[in-house]
């Protein structure tokens, strides 16, 4: 169940959790204007650099950190996890879609406009994780490959909680057809995450519960969907989507993350 204040949204399954501070973030409470408006944290984006970081930094010190905290990486749509030791600047992360942590007071986190931001702890463990999930990454076993970099800093896959944000909804995302039989083809158990489309030959596809299914076929301790779509709220996501069909030239991007205190 989403709990919402002040622009961030946590998830009551990791908000009782002691040592471990969390937050997908949503579009209010920035500085950015126009179609950013206007906690836009992309640095990939064509928005104003210091109202990026500005927007940065407000969000690190509601997770209790500075800007300087952050460990977001350089997203490529794969299934790559770094282990995070020490922070790094703005724009300067290493490439993947995946990043975990043991180091108490680092803030590992990934921006999103539809695919779906995923958090996980083991707070026993003290390790924490975040991973970008759109199809690409999710098909290519991003998700997997997280709870494996957790356990290498000694998680236990069983006790690890895993919660996924802000996504496009089934009922907002349509695929052609060369989407669909790359998944059947691959296994045919993702039929039931194509739903018809109205328009012919393509279909609707679940990618929420597409990512729930293979955290739970990966054996995570827990799972959950705060079943939030980024297509449908304007008033609160970033949609990559949304903006393409309204023709606009970019779009923003929304910051989840996870941190263990200090």
């Amino acid at each position: 169940m989403p709990i919402e204040e002040t622009g961030v949204i946590t998830s009551a399954t990791l908000e009782n959790l002691e040592g471990v501070q969390h937050g997908f973030f949503t579009r209010q409470g920035g500085v950015s204007g126009g179609i950013y408006a206007s906690l836009n944290i992309g640095i990939g984006s064509d928005d104003e650099r210091a109202s990026v970081l500005e927007n940065r930094g407000r969000a690190a010190v509601q997770l209790g950190a500075e800007i300087g905290d952050l460990a977001l990486p350089y997203q490529i749509h794969s299934a790559d996890v770094i282990t995070v030791e020490e922070p790094w600047g703005p724009g300067m992360g290493p490439k993947g879609d995946a990043v975990a942590t043991n180091r108490p007071g680092v803030v590992v986190g990934i921006s999103t406009a539809d695919c779906g931001p995923v958090l996980f702890t083991d707070p026993s463990a003290g390790v924490v994780a975040a991973a970008h999930a759109g199809w690409q990454g999710a098909f290519g076993g991003v998700l997997e490959a997280t709870l494996t970099a957790m356990e290498n800093l000694g998680a236990r896959r069983g006790n690890i909680s895993a919660t996924l944000g802000p996504t496009i909804s089934g009922n907002a995302y349509e695929v052609g057809p060369e989407f669909v039989d790359r998944f059947i083809q691959a296994d045919g158990g993702n039929k039931p995450f194509f739903s018809p489309s109205t328009r012919a030959g393509h279909a609707m596809f679940d990618l929420p519960a597409y990512i729930l299914q293979r955290l739970s076929a990966a054996g995570v301790g827990q799972a959950e969907n705060l079943d939030l779509c980024t297509y449908k709220d304007a008033e609160r996501f970033y949609s990559y989507r949304r903006a393409t069909h309204h023709g606009e030239a970019d779009y923003g991007r929304l910051l989840s993350a996870i941190t263990l205190c200090r």
